[in-house]
């Protein structure tokens, strides 16, 4: 429970000191929109690295040099814990947006901080709303800007290995030329969800498949790339959770 208290604390305090700094970056961006997005990007993946010290993570990290350090792309990832977001965030090598849910700008500041983040809100019950979403996705990423993705659509909080993917969200990579990085998270349920509101020490392994690019693919070979990356998912996670 001290974990969780202290994470807390730390938490409500960055945001805190966060109101003047988010003004700061808003003067930033109408003057130079790439010196904000690295500034923030800095910020936050330092507020993350104190996040998961609080909470004695050790992280293993599988493949990251298969990550293009010169090029936007579409993270692919599973999904079964907050920290999920918080663990591989810290590795970004430049700016990142991540699909969240519209329940997530009901926190003040937080959310603030998120949209400085290129983060983008997705409405599950508004089929309009979700195209208008992918289409600004698509235009961060020939901006330059990554995008990662859960296609399970929320965390998954069962026995599965993998919930099924909502196909739609790689058409982000097809229709930006962006390569997708397919990305297996093992373990990080072990930190809090699985037995909260405690917060405990666990093993994460997270590993970085190779580029998987749609460029030159087949009409036959694009409508099946859903189906590769899910396989390469739970291939890793299948291997790797024997090193948790």
């Amino acid at each position: 429970m001290i974990r969780f208290i202290l994470i807390i604390l730390f938490v409500v305090l960055y945001l805190a000191i966060g109101i003047p700094i988010l003004l700061i970056e808003w003067i930033i961006g109408k003057f130079n929109e790439k010196a904000k997005a690295k500034s923030c990007l800095a910020l936050a993946q330092w507020g993350f690295r104190v996040v998961a010290f609080l909470s004695g993570t050790k992280v293993t990290v599988i493949g990251e040099e298969n990550v293009p350090k010169d090029e936007a792309v579409l993270y692919v990832s599973n999904h079964r814990s907050y920290y999920d977001v918080i663990l591989t965030y810290i590795r970004m090598p430049h700016p990142c947006g991540y699909i969240a849910k519209t329940e997530m700008l009901r926190y003040p500041f937080l959310s603030d901080w998120m949209k400085n983040l290129y983060c983008t809100f997705l409405n599950r019950k508004d089929l309009k709303q979700g195209l208008q979403l992918i289409l600004q996705n698509i235009e961060y990423l020939k901006r330059g800007i990554s995008v990662c993705v859960y296609p399970e659509g929320t965390r998954n909080k069962t026995d599965e290995i993998l919930l099924p993917f909502h196909d739609g969200s790689l058409k982000m990579a097809e229709k930006s030329g962006a390569s997708i990085i397919p990305v297996t998270v093992n373990n990080t349920e072990q930190i809090f969800e699985a037995h909260m509101p405690y917060v405990k020490k666990a093993h994460v392994i997270i590993e970085y498949g190779k580029p998987i690019s749609m460029k030159d693919m087949s009409r036959e070979e694009k409508k099946a790339v859903s189906k590769q990356v899910q396989e390469i998912i739970r291939e890793t996670y299948l291997r790797n959770q024997e090193l948790v």
